[in-house]
């Protein structure tokens, strides 16, 4: 591992600690433990990252949700490399400019978080959504933004460092393995019935709550293969390995519906190591994709040691964390048809851009000339043990006529289709109005759209 600019042996390091702890032994305490779940940003770092252009990045990451297993062959930099002696990094004076601190625990997170925003030239709304402020101070710290974006940005050691990176040599630590092909993949999976970490940000948390986890892990982050996004006219298909980032910038106007979803999937951090095949593959009732890939009528290609096969997204999981996947088989690409349509995402949620759904919900619906419904797909997540589409509503839509009546009949029906999940974050009562009331958000917003 390079960290700020120096190579690192990481040949004693366990390779299920984190990232941030580890950082925290080598006594790099800028980097700040908080939640430990990726939801507080105190410990974001900046890892270095090679786009399919060739060009290198820093992508803001949570270095509680990183093993130090998949950090071999990596580059990162920490706030403690961004002054020089008493000089600041124009990140830093534009914080301490505008009063941006605070108490100053939860400031080198957002620092961080801006540093990145300053290299790519990217000072959107959502730079910093992941990062949470415990002194209610995000006024001084959106202005020092807004002060970023406006400065031109000079050539300096951190931009020398992206036109100069070449990554350092990726080897397995212990039993944490790094291979760059499929083929090394599933062989590694025979020989040491290990489980796959496509991003490790649900395995980050299970770490950070000394959780049990395997006793072999397979990283598949760094396979080419898994990393392929191409869009044609009638679908798009997407390596199970692309991050939801990619997604965000990459799919902009293919699927109204994505578009909706991912601004509020996670935060930054969080998508920007996060990925297609983890959130399939780990199966969650309330992974904000699948009700997503169940509203296209996606398909699933895996590969194991017996070959190839496709699989249907519906069908795909047969119970909670539960998939249709052989225990060898790899997820390698999601193929996603393009349908012409109404379509809209929805996620409710107590922190919309950063927490678990009470509800997600993704529609599709499409007129025939007649303006009766010819096609219709409504997916939920959170409601069931599994991702699930309201299957009897979809049939009785088809055919009729979206008017006012059949919209409150739809909505009465969806309502009594699930018994939804009834828990700390919600009650069924609240999420069994939210799956009709989504819906007729849906109708009256979109009914008039072409």
């Amino acid at each position: 591992m390079r960290l700020n600019f120096q190579l690192v042996d990481l040949s004693d390091a366990d390779p299920t600690e984190s990232l941030l702890r580890w950082l925290r032994r080598q006594r790099l305490t800028g980097t700040k433990e908080g939640c430990g779940d990726g939801d507080c940003g105190a410990c974001t770092v900046a890892l270095v990252e090679t786009s399919d252009d060739g060009k290198a990045r820093f992508s803001a990451i949570n270095a509680c949700l990183m093993p130090m297993g998949a950090m071999v062959g990596r580059e990162v930099v920490t706030v403690e490399s961004l002054a020089i002696g008493e000089v600041l990094h124009p990140v830093q004076q534009a914080m301490v400019d505008h009063a941006g601190s605070q108490c100053g625990y939860c400031t080198p997170g957002f620092v961080m978080s801006l540093f990145c925003g300053y290299y790519a030239g990217d000072f959107d709304d959502h730079v910093i959504d992941g990062n949470l402020c415990r002194c209610t101070g995000y006024l001084p710290i959106r202005r020092a933004a807004k002060a970023l974006a406006a400065e031109p940005r000079g050539a300096d050691r951190f931009s020398a460092l992206l036109d100069q990176h070449q990554a350092p040599e990726t080897t397995s630590l212990g039993t944490f393995h790094n291979p760059d092909n499929i083929a090394d993949a599933l062989a590694l999976k025979v020989a040491h019935h290990a489980a796959w970490i496509a991003s490790g940000t649900d395995l980050g948390v299970a770490l950070s709550r000394g959780q049990h986890i395997a006793s072999v892990l397979i990283a598949i982050d760094r396979i080419p293969e898994l990393q392929c996004l191409s869009i044609h006219d009638n679908h798009a298909r997407i390596g199970a390995g692309v991050p939801l980032s990619r997604l965000e910038r990459e799919l902009v106007g293919v699927f109204p519906a994505l578009d909706h979803l991912l601004p509020w999937f996670a935060a930054r951090q969080i998508k920007n190591r996060a990925s297609l095949g983890g959130n399939l593959g780990s199966a969650s009732p309330i992974g904000d994709l699948l009700p997503w890939l169940l509203a296209q009528d996606a398909t699933i290609e895996v590969r194991g040691p017996m070959g190839a096969r496709e699989l249907a997204v519906d069908g795909f999981f047969e119970g909670y964390r539960q998939t249709a996947l052989q225990p060898d088989e790899l997820i390698v690409a999601v193929r996603v048809p393009r349908v012409r349509g109404m379509q809209a995402g929805y996620k409710v949620a107590k922190r919309r851009g950063d927490d678990i759904s009470i509800v997600a919900a993704v529609f599709v619906l499409v007129l025939d000339d007649d303006c009766r419904i010819a096609h219709v797909r409504l997916a939920y997540g959170g409601v069931a043990a599994v991702p699930i589409r309201a299957k009897a509503v979809e049939a009785w839509l088809l055919g009729r006529a979206l008017d006012e009546s059949v919209l409150q009949e739809a909505v009465a029906r969806l309502r009594a289709e699930f018994t939804p999940l009834d828990d700390h974050r919600a009650s069924a009562e609240y999420r069994r109005a939210l799956v009709g009331n989504l819906f007729a958000q849906f109708v009256a917003e979109h009914k008039e759209a072409p």
